[in-house]
């Protein structure tokens, strides 16, 4: 068994799990990636342009089909060379391993916009369901429409349909109009959230009981005031 020393002597390449998991996504055979992780190594060590020679030799393949899988490296734009005047002026080369990087995060953020998209048809399916469940019967299509409208022509977030929707079932209105006059309220106050939301309603209850305190008010008799100490 290999011991501590010689494995903390031996140094260590550090790679992302990501790159390890996405390689083939990536359009890298495994022998294309092996190499990549060969080049890497030196890399890592400093070597930005090693021999291949003892590349080819820990790959267990001759040159020839080292400089195949590096020109195909270089086709598909994961590994570039590059090359660069030291402070001598003599010009040297090296690998540049940006550009798998690069490519990774497009991957990431592709993937990233596919569960975002799916989880938007979703939050739209279930507003649908919401409807059916809290109307107590089948939406008609003209219903479908309108509240499609809402979500594609208006631009209206499900959430805040949702939200809308939860307003009407406290009023007992159970109308897509009293539910599209809420939304265009909340539209002309720019109420675009969760928190908006119970903030506005936060303040029209304030005002509701302001107003009914004043109603109150008016509804007493007007009762003189008299200090009974003061008779004689």
């Amino acid at each position: 068994m290999i011991s501590l020393q010689d494995y903390l002597k031996g140094g260590q390449t550090v790679l992302s799990n990501l790159l390890i998991e996405h390689y083939r996504q990536l359009g890298l055979s495994n022998d294309e990636f092996i190499l990549w992780i060969q080049l890497y190594k030196y890399h890592e060590l400093g070597n930005d342009f090693p021999d291949l020679a003892p590349i080819a030799e820990n790959m267990g393949c001759d040159q020839k089909e080292i400089y195949n899988l590096l020109n195909q490296l270089v086709e598909k734009q994961v590994i570039t060379i590059e090359s660069e005047k030291n402070r001598q002026g003599i010009r040297n080369d090296f690998y540049d391993f940006s550009a798998i990087f690069e490519k990774l995060e497009l991957l990431q953020s592709q993937k990233r916009k596919k569960e975002g998209e799916k989880d938007y048809e979703q939050k739209i399916r279930s507003l649908y369901q919401l409807f059916e469940k809290e109307f107590g019967r089948a939406l008609s299509p003209i219903e479908f429409q309108r509240i499609g409208q809402w979500i594609e022509e208006d631009q209206y977030s499900p959430d805040l349909i949702r939200l809308a929707l939860k307003e009407a079932v406290l009023n007992q209105a159970y109308s897509l109009n009293y539910i599209d006059r809420v939304l265009l309220s909340w539209e002309r106050k720019n109420i675009t959230t969760e928190q908006q939301v119970e903030e506005e309603q936060k303040k029209r209850k304030r005002n509701m009981m302001k107003k009914e305190s004043s109603r109150n008010e008016k509804d007493l008799p007007n009762v003189s005031l008299h200090n009974w100490l003061e008779d004689e």
